[in-house]
């Protein structure tokens, strides 16, 4: 999926049967789907935990910016980046 592809309203969600988990042994975020985990960084943890089908895609961009000072322009390509390659996993619904 194209970044651009991705509208402002959208909400993203994990679908059914994925999960963000904190692995407390490794002190590390994980992504669990069906016969699948994918380690997430701590910029990426915080993006998925926004991702609840509630808030849409320029409501999360607008928290992130504003909870870590960062330009929101570099926020919105980052999120965008993020969500489109794990959409192609089918691990985020958009």
């Amino acid at each position: 999926m194209s970044t651009a592809a991705i509208s402002e309203a959208s909400m993203p969600r994990l679908p059914r049967g994925v999960r963000l988990k904190h692995d407390d042994t490794r002190n590390e975020w994980l992504l669990l789907a069906p016969e699948r985990i994918l380690k997430a960084d701590p910029i990426a943890a915080e993006i998925l935990k926004r991702c609840t089908g509630e808030a849409t895609l320029a409501a999360i961009v607008d928290d992130l910016a504003a909870s870590f000072g960062a330009e929101r322009t570099r926020i919105d390509a980052d999120v965008r980046a993020l969500l489109a390659g794990l959409a192609d996993k089918r691990m985020v619904e958009l």
